[in-house]
């Protein structure tokens, strides 16, 4: 029954009903470090996957797993891990199906981040990263190898906002038997289900528009379920494992739990020895969130639409970016899996360049100038100078960003009181 609720049902009620204990509607957070055993044998099946259940607070807690079955139920996967960050969520991703000397396809028009994790800091670790042409899905299959151990792409890319086409991009990882990752941030499960488009994993940042109030930082990453991780190229799900008992996660399954190996890998390898676990406060404040994301989601993109319309008319603006425009680059692949609305980014370059895009940014006042998105307010950044400053000025035309780049994360303002923080702002340049 759970599974055929609408997902505005399953982002109110998925994963919880009433405490049978003390009649509780709402979620209770769960402030514990750890969980006590029922016996010596309780504790040795759930360190031995024997049984499932609670151990410690950096593997699993009550108040995360609804949130985690909650996800899961949005996104249409077979099973979520939260963890503390978005970037997170995704290194803990890659460092679960890749080791030293394996590699990585993935697209080049990232956020900022990630682009320094895959191009410094992997290849310290002796993983590999190969960067495509997110525009032309054949650059992808030109880059796969025997070594290749995944495909990563992101939805809406950030900040340049280009929409990837992920079913040819996932016809060449199904070719190739790899997996393709998804980072679904900027369109969220309520946009866009990769999964039903071919993803095998999906990644969140939960501090963007699932959690959608700016008040908490966390990630998840979610497992299709669908992946068959026992051909012995995946290396680490097929040798034994010293990380956890000598268990051969492809093979010493039982059928039922073998279907998400990865997840479970994820979960009892680098989250619980590396300890980039979610509190369970920040996990009560993003099913806050995501209770209204079906009702936030289309006000973001209609009023992001409002704006994009604007700017492409304002005489000094010099050009705009937003994948709803009919006449974007990226509108005719984002039209073919964005139905209900295009998300609440914005970018566009004001006329004078660099010195003017961070000019506009100073005389916004309705407009919070920081480095997040996702949020009910209004944000603007200056990406060149900030999130994506760590990249060289070519890897940054690369990946799309020009220097006069403002990105715009349109909020639940008033449509006319956001254009009317632009124009104030755009007229003082």
């Amino acid at each position: 029954m759970a599974d055929e609720r609408h997902i505005e049902t399953k982002a109110v009620h998925e994963g919880h009903s009433p405490d049978p204990a003390t009649l509780s509607r709402g979620v209770p957070v769960y402030r514990t470090s750890s969980f006590v055993f029922k016996s010596a044998k309780h504790a040795a099946d759930l360190f031995a996957l024997k049984e499932f259940g609670n151990i410690y607070s950096r593997l699993t807690n009550p108040t995360n797993e609804i949130l985690e079955i909650r996800v899961t139920g949005l996104e249409g996967g077979a099973a979520s891990v939260a963890v503390a960050s978005g970037t997170a969520a995704v290194f803990n991703t890659i460092v679960t199906l890749a080791k030293a000397g394996d590699e990585i396809v993935s697209a080049a028009n990232l956020y900022g981040g990630t682009f320094t994790m895959f191009d410094a800091i992997l290849p310290d670790l002796g993983i590999t990263v190969r960067f495509a042409d997110h525009r032309d899905p054949g650059s992808f299959e030109k880059l796969v190898n025997g070594k290749t151990r995944g495909i990563y792409i992101e939805t809406i890319g950030n900040p340049v906002l280009d929409f990837t086409d992920i079913e040819a991009v996932s016809k060449i990882a199904r070719k190739h038997h790899v997996p393709l990752i998804v980072d679904g941030t900027f369109t969220t499960p309520y946009l866009l289900r990769a999964i039903e488009h071919g993803a095998d994993i999906v990644v969140n940042s939960l501090t963007k528009w699932l959690g959608g109030h700016g008040a908490a930082i966390g990630g998840i990453a979610t497992d299709a379920g669908t992946f068959d991780w026992s051909d012995p190229k995946f290396e680490l799900f097929n040798r034994p494992d010293r990380n956890y008992h000598g268990l051969r996660w492809a093979v010493d399954l039982p059928p039922d739990l073998r279907k998400i190996a990865f997840a479970l890998r994820f979960r009892t390898v680098p989250l619980r020895n590396l300890g980039a676990c979610l509190s369970p406060d920040n996990a009560w404040i993003f099913l806050q969130g995501i209770e209204t994301l079906h009702v936030r989601m289309p006000l973001h993109s209609s009023n992001a639409l409002k704006v994009a319309e604007h700017l492409s008319r304002h005489p000094k603006a010099a050009w705009v970016r937003y994948p709803g425009l009919p006449g974007d680059p990226t509108f005719p692949v984002a039209s073919m899996y964005l139905k209900m609305g295009f998300g609440g980014m914005v970018v566009f370059g004001p006329r004078g360049g660099r010195a003017a895009g961070e000019k506009f940014i100073e005389g916004l006042t309705l407009f919070s100038h920081l480095a997040n998105v996702g949020d009910a307010r209004s944000l603007a950044l200056h990406p060149a100078s900030t999130s994506h400053s760590q990249l060289t000025d070519e890897q940054q035309r690369a990946g799309g960003l020009s220097p006069d780049l403002v990105r715009l994360s349109i909020g639940l303002e008033n449509a006319e009181d956001i254009l009317a923080d632009i124009d104030r702002s755009l007229e003082s340049l």
